[in-house]
């Protein structure tokens, strides 16, 4: 372990679990995006993400000048794009500032810095930045920047009270909005001596009362009789999953093609199983080649009273000619889901088809276009677990364990926020690949990445900077707005290395075609220089990147 003093950056968003709640896909979907803007942001100033969990995002930073300086633009640029949005629909960060002395432990820091920093995040307003007056003298006569003073304020778990000052965002018209003050905290007094008897009489009472009711309810509950488990029957097939850092999943079904993946959120809450279209075995998501044709076979020549159910990690169920359509529907959701649970998957089972309609709420997931999988000797290498990219210590070890003693085909898809998701035992690669980048895209919300396939890395890691994220250029904040649609144009369908650097002004250079990452990497600076000053690599192939710390 390591100490040192750092600047440390703490982001979450306002509100995150409301908008979840809402509408969990469109919500994972744009704060996979935003995400895209503040590691770039945060690459860009040399900072350093040390950890994330959710929609929070923790980094270092060499100087709280370059911290502060990353903040603001962060939040003058979320603003912009929230203006598309209804108010209630808006996607806002709150983002602390301190200075502190941390410890750091495998790549992560620890210590009352980043304690203060996440503290500070949660006094400051919605779209707004709450620094420490450590930073505040380090950046008052550094940044045009105005500050309220809102005085000392008593956090969680911290002993000392924590001077803080909030930063003033700028508005429309250059203006800047004075920051909401808030009062510093004092503490409750403690309540009189003579109150203490009249307030264990009260909870006394409370206590009588209360216990009555439960008792009369009781009885009441006991006189119900709960109706019996359906039957299950043999369904063809089950697929198993492992997620991280869930617990791993294991197939015990002998009829089971494995899957392994990880994931950030769970799928929405069904609604009341609407019918969204006829029932068509090409269009299930998820599932093997197999029990694609019992589908096709058995179960589109099955009567009417039927039922077919799934989950994102590929586990089935199903219920051929019931009594009723209640019955197929139970018998299809407990078969599905005790195959599941025997598994230790956290993820639910859902109905897929009643008859031959589709009653799945969530549609098709997200996919990237074909082909999936472009095959390129300049760029491919073996598989390593350890340089997986965006993928913690356990997720290395997992898929270390897990996917590379496993029959091919195998292939891994890796999503924007660190999902990953990876089928083993395909009958093809191009069905393994179908089936990551399926059930990863159903995860992240967004559509995936095939990173691995077999025995190879298929597309290019960098090794001379560290992978923070997925790269667009049609939407990267670090690329002035009127050069993008020319990078774009510029990337498209092109094999071998490529690199992308810009400067201060945000004007790209490109390093294409190349054999290998430094030759990439030293044409795209090189390019840059031309038009540009003080010119920095912010993407190598599919990746954002940043300087290794």
């Amino acid at each position: 372990m390591k100490r040192k003093i750092a600047a440390i950056f703490a982001a979450d968003i306002a509100g995150y679990s409301r908008l979840v709640a809402e509408d969990e896909e469109e919500t994972l979907r744009r704060l996979a995006s935003y995400r895209e803007v503040v590691d770039d942001f945060i690459a860009k100033a040399g900072g350093r993400i040390f950890n994330t969990a959710g929609d929070a995002v923790l980094a270092e930073f060499p100087s709280a000048v370059d911290a502060v300086r990353c903040a603001i633009d962060i939040q003058e640029s979320l603003r912009t794009r929230n203006m598309a949005y209804p108010p209630s629909r808006q996607m806002s960060f709150r983002i602390g500032i301190t200075i502190g002395d941390v410890v750091e432990r495998d790549g992560d820091l620890l210590g009352d810095g980043v304690n203060i920093a996440a503290r500070l995040e949660g006094l400051a307003e919605v779209g707004g930045i709450c620094v420490s007056r450590a930073v505040h003298e380090q950046v008052a006569n550094k940044l045009s920047v105005q500050f309220a003073d809102i005085g000392a304020q008593e956090v969680k778990n911290i002993p000392t009270p924590v001077h803080a000052y909030m930063v003033a965002m700028r508005r429309e018209d250059g203006s800047y909005a004075k920051p909401q003050m808030k009062k510093a905290a004092s503490k409750v007094a403690a309540a009189p001596v003579w109150m203490w008897p009249l307030v264990v009489a009260v909870v006394s009472i409370v206590g009588i009362v209360v216990t009555g009711f439960l008792y009369n309810a009781k009885l009441k509950q006991t006189a119900r009789v709960a109706a019996p488990p359906a039957p299950t029957s043999a369904v063809p097939s089950a697929n198993a999953a492992a997620t991280s850092p869930a617990p791993t999943e294991v197939a015990k079904a002998p009829v089971t093609s494995p899957n392994a993946g990880a994931a950030m959120a769970p799928m929405p809450s069904p609604s009341a199983s609407p019918v969204v279209g006829k029932f068509a075995a090409d269009n299930v998501p998820f599932i093997n080649e197999r029990v694609r044709n019992f589908l096709a076979g058995d179960y589109s020549a099955a009567g009417d009273y039927k039922a077919f159910a799934l989950n994102v990690g590929g586990f089935t169920g199903s219920a051929l000619n019931q009594p009723n359509e209640e019955a197929a529907r139970s018998m299809a959701l407990e078969q599905c889901q005790k195959r599941a649970d025997a598994a230790q998957s956290p993820r639910r089972c859902e109905l897929y088809a009643v008859g031959n309609n589709v009653v799945y709420t969530h549609g098709k997931p997200p996919m990237p276009p074909q082909p999936w999988v472009r095959h390129d000797a300049m760029v491919e290498r073996p598989f390593v677990s350890k340089d997986f990219p965006m993928v913690r210590d356990a997720g290395k070890v997992r898929l270390e364990n897990m996917f590379v003693p496993a029959a091919k085909s195998r292939s891994v898809a890796l999503g924007p926020g660190g999902q990953y998701f990876m089928v083993l035992g395909a009958s093809s690669d191009e069905d393994a690949a179908r089936r990551s980048l399926e059930s990863c895209g159903a995860i992240a919300g967004v559509a995936c990445l095939v990173v691995a396939i077999d025995d190879n890395f298929v597309v290019p890691i960098p090794t001379l900077f560290r992978i923070t994220g997925f790269f667009n250029a049609a939407s990267s904040a670090s690329i002035v707005a009127e050069a993008r649609g020319e990078v774009v144009r510029k990337l498209t369908d092109v094999m071998g290395w490529n690199a992308v650097a810009v400067g201060t002004a945000g004007r790209p250079g490109l390093g294409l075609k190349a054999a290998d990452e430094q030759t990439a990497v030293n044409t795209a600076l090189a390019d840059c220089a031309k038009r540009d000053s003080d010119c920095h690599v912010i993407a190598i192939g599919p990746f954002t990147v940043g300087p290794i710390n």
